[in-house]
């Protein structure tokens, strides 16, 4: 079903002016969060550092190395079980692409009154915000230009590229970039379809969809290729993007109701 807040239970945690309730607020609130967060990680740029400095093993260099130079592993990502994992973990949001997709084919199978009008829009709201998100805006368009180098590409860490911090599209980075992450934002999609799965299955499902959503972005981080910024920001931006798609429908929804 589509997402209602105000009937969603809620304890009382938040002041009840603070809580959001329509999908509206819930976008705006995740745009502004996405803007703030950018904003820390560009004037602390320390703290990518710092992050991806605890998973990063200096080694010493070869004869033939400049003085200056650092050379050094990021040792997770030569463990062949956690790489296993990753592989596993990458495949699971197109995956469950692939079955919204054939859910979605089911249910315009169905005419008049068995035809399921909020799973449907549910099912395209998910496969459009996957479309948008980590396909068009992260991979096609960010990765693509953003030029920011991948920790392990930068000399601060073993590589050749000079460092720059989130933000910035001034780096050297020529394809395929850091900003954003784009398996950050697959698994920041994945972890929104907890939010269109009926009860009570949603109750057995949410906590393992939400455990494998972090785990994704933090192997990336782990493994070097993605700096902290890069996979917080590419995880929230899939959220936003869906609440965007939601409250576009919601508005949508509530026109066609007022005309008629």
């Amino acid at each position: 079903m589509i997402i209602d807040f105000n009937s969603l239970d809620r304890e009382d945690r938040f002041p009840e002016n603070l809580r959001p309730r329509t999908a509206g607020d819930t976008f705006i609130a995740l745009f502004c969060l996405w803007w703030m967060l950018l904003g820390l990680f560009s004037l602390f740029p320390q703290i990518d550092l710092a992050v991806a400095n605890a998973f990063f093993l200096p080694k010493q260099c070869l004869a033939l190395a400049r003085p200056d130079q650092i050379c050094g592993i990021f040792p997770y990502g030569d463990d062949q079980h956690l790489r296993l994992l990753r592989e596993v973990f990458f495949q699971l949001p197109y995956i469950s692409a692939v079955i919204l997709c054939w859910m979605l084919l089911q249910c315009w199978q169905h005419h008049g009154a068995t035809f399921n009008t909020l799973r449907a829009r549910n099912l395209k709201i998910a496969l459009g915000s996957l479309l948008l998100g980590p396909v068009v805006i992260v991979n096609l368009w960010l990765k693509a230009f953003s030029g920011r180098p991948r920790p392990r590409q930068t000399d601060l860490f073993g590589g050749t590229l000079d460092f720059v911090h989130a933000g910035s599209f001034a780096g050297k980075c020529v394809s395929n970039c850091s900003f954003i992450s784009g398996e950050a934002a697959a698994a920041g999609w994945l972890f929104c379809l907890i939010f269109i799965i009926p009860q009570p299955h949603r109750r057995a499902v949410a906590l393992p969809i939400a455990a494998v959503s972090v785990v994704i972005p933090a192997l990336r981080v782990a493994f070097g290729g993605h700096y902290l910024s890069d996979a917080v920001l590419g995880w929230l931006s899939s959220l936003v993007i869906f609440a965007a798609l939601l409250a576009l429908s919601q508005t949508t929804h509530n026109r066609r109701i007022s005309e008629n």
